[in-house]
């Protein structure tokens, strides 16, 4: 059975939390998540329905060792859910700024600059 490791709340670094959010792929999952009551596959967080099972697998990885995502398998799959709460304990208002700065500059845009 898959073990996930998620970082306490007072683990969790702006560095990795910024380095998580700067791809627009991981952007865009967390985005989708917050958007979604309750937990979302990782099929079904996916903004983009082609990309390889491997490399969602890999941004869902790196969201969580981030302390971004909470990640728990029910059945066959891995249920993930944004940790809001855990983040805006740490960085009071950072994740709603990146998202709203995001928004309106279009970077969250999948391929953006591709």
């Amino acid at each position: 059975m898959a073990q996930f490791v998620h970082p306490a709340t007072k683990d969790i670094t702006l560095s990795g939390v910024l380095s998580a959010l700067a791809d627009p792929i991981r952007l865009q999952i967390v985005r989708g998540l917050l958007q979604e009551s309750g937990c979302l596959s990782c099929t079904a967080a996916s903004p983009c329905p082609t990309i390889a099972k491997s490399t969602l697998s890999n941004h869902f990885r790196v969201l969580r060792e981030a302390g971004l995502v909470q990640t728990s398998k029910k059945g066959v799959e891995h249920q993930n859910a944004v940790r809001a709460a855990d983040i805006e304990a740490r960085f009071p208002g950072l994740l709603m700024v990146i998202l709203a700065h995001s928004m309106s500059d279009g970077a969250a845009e999948v391929g953006a600059g591709s």
